[in-house]
């Protein structure tokens, strides 16, 4: 069974940029695609970037062009890399099976603020 933890968040001022992690227990590029969520505060929860077994990515419009979605196959492992973060990117941020959607875990608390 897949475990994932996602690691890397913390406060940063606007403008400034985080890299998070997902670490998988498992081997989740063989097949489908693995996306970040976030859950802002009074808000659903939300697919923000994805990428396919073949490396195909996607993200939602309001991170493109700041969010780069990544992956290490070698240490099973996806990233996230946010650039000139803006206070509403702040959210508890999740990795996550976008074909299986297993139990989600911890997540990663990111706060962009002044």
């Amino acid at each position: 069974q897949v475990q994932l933890v996602e690691s890397g968040g913390g406060l940063v001022q606007p403008g400034g940029s985080l890299r998070l992690s997902c670490a998988a227990s498992g081997n989740i590029f063989r097949y489908g695609v693995m996306g970040w969520y976030r859950q802002a505060p009074g808000k659903q929860r939300e697919l923000v970037a994805s990428i396919s077994s073949g490396g195909n990515t996607n993200y939602a419009d309001s991170v493109k062009g700041r969010f780069t979605i990544s992956r290490d196959k070698a240490k099973n492992t996806v990233y996230l890399q946010m650039n000139s973060l803006k206070p509403e990117d702040t959210a508890v941020y999740y990795c996550n099976d976008l074909l299986a959607l297993g139990s989600w875990g911890q997540g990663t608390q990111v706060t962009v603020s002044s």
